[in-house]
């Protein structure tokens, strides 16, 4: 595995709604690595997620990450479309390579064999979950950033996604995930976020 990390975070600091939500974060992560965003709402674990993902560029200081995958508090799929339909968009966009199961393939992995022509709009929260993670099958990052993703999943799919970031840990890739709910990962470590209070610095 390279020494040079897969994310690296410097300095990053912003302000949301006069309110400064970080100032001078630091760390990075490395090839096998997992590390837990801990706090409230409120804290900025998401608009942390977003800002790494290139979804929100309000921030000062550097950000370099690799290719990554990001999956937020909604699954990202098109309601109109089925599940097969939406993988395959996904898979189209990213790095896809020989090793990404087929479609069918990851959908049974993630318990939604049998959905492939279902219209996402006929599911329930929990199976668009379950198809969202298997954007993180059919896709191929080295780095994930995941929001929440234990949400509306029952125990199996928590099994499931504690499962699935540790394969990514053991090809090399690293994890990056926003989580009220512990996911006990070996050797993960944890980045504990505060809300702050609004800022003064432009007076009143």
């Amino acid at each position: 595995m390279s020494d040079e990390p897969l994310l690296s975070v410097e300095a990053f600091g912003c302000e949301r709604d006069g309110r400064r939500l970080f100032h001078d974060l630091t760390f990075t992560l490395g090839a096998g690595e997992a590390l837990e965003l801990k706090g409230p709402n409120g804290s900025g674990k998401s608009t942390l997620l977003k800002a790494i993902a290139g979804l929100y560029t309000d921030y000062t200081g550097t950000i370099r990450a690799a290719d990554r995958l990001y999956l937020g508090h909604r699954p990202g799929l098109g309601l109109l479309l089925t599940a097969e339909e939406n993988l395959r968009w996904y898979a189209a966009l990213g790095a896809a390579d020989g090793a990404r199961p087929p479609i069918a393939e990851a959908l049974a992995r993630v318990g939604m064999a049998g959905y492939e022509r279902v219209p996402c709009q006929q599911m329930s929260a929990g199976q668009l979950r379950r198809v969202g993670l298997a954007r993180l099958l059919v896709c191929a990052a080295p780095l994930w950033l995941l929001d929440e993703p234990l949400t509306a999943l029952d125990r199996s799919g928590q099994v499931l996604v504690r499962g699935l970031i540790e394969e990514q840990r053991g090809r090399g890739g690293a994890v990056l995930c926003a989580t009220h709910q512990a996911l006990g990962l070996p050797g993960a470590g944890t980045l504990s976020l505060e809300v702050q209070h609004a800022s003064t610095e432009d007076g009143g």
